[in-house]
């Protein structure tokens, strides 16, 4: 157990999280109490802040670091980030010694990493500064900044110029046929709670009617103003499993959604058909009617005995029909999820999952790293799996890109997630020209998003004051149902709190 003692801030949620990629086992104590220390405090000369970390073994100190900086002319914001950068900073020299450890992306913890690419692009900087400053204050290590800077030069074609009267709409379904032990989005089981998906549309309507509503209460405001109105430019319907709604229920929903919003200009329509034990010929007919021009069957790994392990009722050959069934019915837009570090998968079974999907030959492929999430049946039970190792899950992400760029696929989208095995990524690849413009917006954060269903969080994005706004809608199905007015209120005040 290794204490961990701050002085002069109290930033003990940033340091833990890095702490985390070495290490949990850890605490917070006041003074050097226990024979293990790592010490971190901060001081000032004039506007200069300097962080010094040090680690202690039986009192005596063994690693010491100082990191500095600047801090004059920065914002209160900017202040405060640059505190906790250099914070971490410090203490990552530290902790990358005592543990010996491979950190790829160095002191980043957020999601999105290519945020600050695009950052610094827009400040006009070049690629060559820009390597220099991910690898300098941030600690990056040279494979990662390439990835990250060509997936941000590839996403600036659908990003910029950035328009404020475009969003994007999203649409969440809350149930599943049965819920993977990693998975912590929401997913009633239907054996458990289909009978509510009639009702959940009808009240998924009613949230979408008073949302209509209040986008036109405020165009109203806007054209006053000599506004533009709101454009919804991407459709996407997620989940849970939309596929678990029944022909009938799919079509009702969808039809109710082009009722309340215009959606005659919208330049992509995906929904997730993800797993193959929901997908027939007659949702898939009902998709291509309503002109759905994207969609994702995910089999997450093409290994019958894993499909079985992680919850799955289903087999590859069910993938496989499946996805050959949407061919049939024209489908020529179709995206494949897999996610690296499954329980007991090793190399050559990632290879053989790789090498179906590539007999398939999807648009785009989107490979995940296991990330153990709070709410998971993996996390509940984590002392039954034995989790995979960094060197292994290098291996596996460094095979599923060899195979990416066998497919003419290119890295288009990325974000990272807490507690990803490894401290790695998950990385969208799509062939040219099929890039998911919903997925970029989304994580690059330069465009509102509407979302809608239990579960759902709405971003309003005020690009001009580098402000989000962030509007949850309520997770539990039955809440939701009951609560769908104040749903649609939790919007509505956002929206009123910024009309001038």
């Amino acid at each position: 157990m290794i204490g961990v003692v701050l002085k002069g801030h109290d930033y003990k949620y940033e340091v833990s999280e890095l702490i985390k990629l070495f290490t949990s086992d850890f605490r917070f104590i006041d003074v050097r109490d226990c024979m293990m220390v790592i010490e971190n405090s901060i001081f000032y000369h004039g506007d200069r802040l300097f962080s010094k970390t040090v680690y202690c073994e039986n009192y005596q100190e063994i690693l010491s670091n100082v990191d500095y900086r600047d801090l004059s002319g920065l914002d209160e914001r900017e202040r405060k980030k640059t505190i906790k950068e250099t914070i971490k900073r410090s203490m990552f020299k530290i902790l990358e010694q005592k543990f010996e450890s491979n950190v790829p992306w160095g002191i980043l913890t957020g999601i999105r990493p290519v945020k600050i690419v695009h950052a610094l692009l827009d400040e006009g900087k070049d690629e060559e500064y820009i390597k220099i400053k991910l690898a300098e204050d941030y600690y990056i290590k040279d494979d990662k900044i390439e990835l990250a800077l060509n997936i941000a030069k590839r996403e600036r074609q659908f990003i910029y110029p950035i328009d404020e009267n475009k969003v994007s709409l999203y649409v969440g379904i809350p149930f599943c046929p049965t819920r993977c032990y990693y998975c912590s989005f929401p997913a009633n089981p239907v054996d458990k709670f289909g009978g509510k998906k009639p009702l959940y549309v009808e009240k998924l309507l009613q949230e979408a009617k008073g949302v209509a509503e209040l986008c036109s209460r405020q165009q109203r405001r806007a054209e006053l103003l000599r506004d533009n109105n709101k454009e919804i430019e991407t459709l996407y319907i997620g989940g849970g499993t939309p596929t678990t709604l029944s022909p009938e229920e799919m079509e009702t929903l969808i039809k109710g959604l082009f009722k309340e919003f215009d959606l005659s200009n919208i330049k992509e329509f995906t929904v997730e058909a993800g797993r193959p034990d929901t997908i027939n010929r007659e949702i898939l007919e009902v998709l291509k009617k309503h002109g759905v021009s994207r969609i994702s069957i995910n089999p997450q790994t093409m290994n019958d005995e894993t499909l079985q392990k992680v919850g799955r009722k289903h087999s590859v050959n069910d993938i496989i029909e499946c996805f050959q069934l949407a061919r049939e019915l024209g489908f020529d837009n179709i995206n494949m999820d897999i996610i690296l570090g499954l329980v007991d998968e090793n190399l050559a079974m990632v290879e053989n999952t790789l090498k179906e999907i590539e007999k398939l030959s999807p648009e785009s492929l989107t490979v995940h790293t296991l990330a153990v999430k709070r709410t998971s049946k993996l996390k509940e039970n984590i002392d039954n799996y034995e989790l995979t190792q960094f060197d292994e899950m290098t291996k596996m992400i460094d095979l599923s890109m060899k195979y990416a760029k066998k497919m003419g696929l290119n890295p288009y989208y990325m974000y990272r997630q807490k507690h990803m095995l490894g401290n790695l990524e998950n990385i969208g690849y799509a062939k040219e020209g099929y890039e998911c413009i919903y997925n970029i917006q989304i994580m690059e954060e330069r465009q509102s998003n509407i979302a809608l269903g239990a579960g759902s969080i709405t971003k309003f994005v005020y690009a001009d004051e580098n402000r989000i706004e962030r509007v949850e809608n309520v997770k539990n199905l039955e809440q939701y149902i009951d609560r769908v007015d104040e749903m649609i209120n939790r919007k509505y005040k956002e929206v009123q709190k910024n009309v001038k």
